[in-house]
């Protein structure tokens, strides 16, 4: 890469933490400046779902590892300049917290700061069924500049494991940040695909 790109990843409580961890090995593997932030909700996300030593790898691999307190951290502010935020998976919790700038953590407050400072914030959102009030934070999150994109697989790649489609939605948002010299992008769609499914 001919400039390092300084990334935020935000890792809240919802179900899919393997993907945000992904994202965070994907982003070191390119010498990215990786700035981590992970709810107290996500920490027992993470260990049940991926394992109680997922972070400590994690923390391994990126440049700072902040608390979700410290909301005087560098990502807090404006003038500490970011190529943009993953927040991978984001609860609807978070996701209001951010559409209604109820600002009380430092995850949400670092991606208020892209917002305001017109960065990209992609969201990926992890939550069905969905009610009339989550819609609405979804539409008040996409009015402000964020992108919502929800853990979504991508079944017309034919994934064969969970880490196939943990590594397609996580290279799906890092591409969203729309850092063409990452050298990091999923699979493209393409129309040669067999128009049906073989036998099993």
């Amino acid at each position: 890469m001919s400039t390092q790109h300084r990334i935020v990843v935000g890792i809240s409580g919802a179900s899919g933490a393997a993907v945000g961890l992904r994202v965070v090995e994907l982003l070191a593997s390119v010498d990215c400046e990786v700035h981590l932030v992970v709810s107290k909700a996500a920490r027992r996300t993470i260990a049940y779902e991926v394992g109680p030593n997922a972070l400590d790898h994690a923390a391994d691999l990126v440049h700072r590892f902040h608390k979700i307190e410290d909301v005087g951290a560098c990502i807090a502010s404006g003038s500490f300049r970011t190529s943009g935020m993953i927040v991978a998976p984001c609860s609807i919790r978070t996701l209001s917290a951010i559409a209604h700038g109820d600002l009380d953590n430092l995850l949400v407050r670092a991606a208020d700061v892209q917002l305001k400072e017109r960065r990209r914030l992609v969201l990926m959102l992890r939550e069905t069924p969905l009610h009339l009030g989550h819609i609405r934070s979804m539409a008040q999150a996409t009015e402000i500049g964020a992108i919502v994109a929800p853990l979504s697989p991508a079944f017309y790649q034919r994934p064969r494991s969970i880490s196939e489609m943990v590594d397609h939605m996580a290279l799906r948002a890092i591409g969203l940040l729309g850092l063409n010299d990452l050298e990091l992008s999923a699979p493209e769609w393409s129309d040669d695909t067999p128009p049906t499914c073989p036998k099993p």
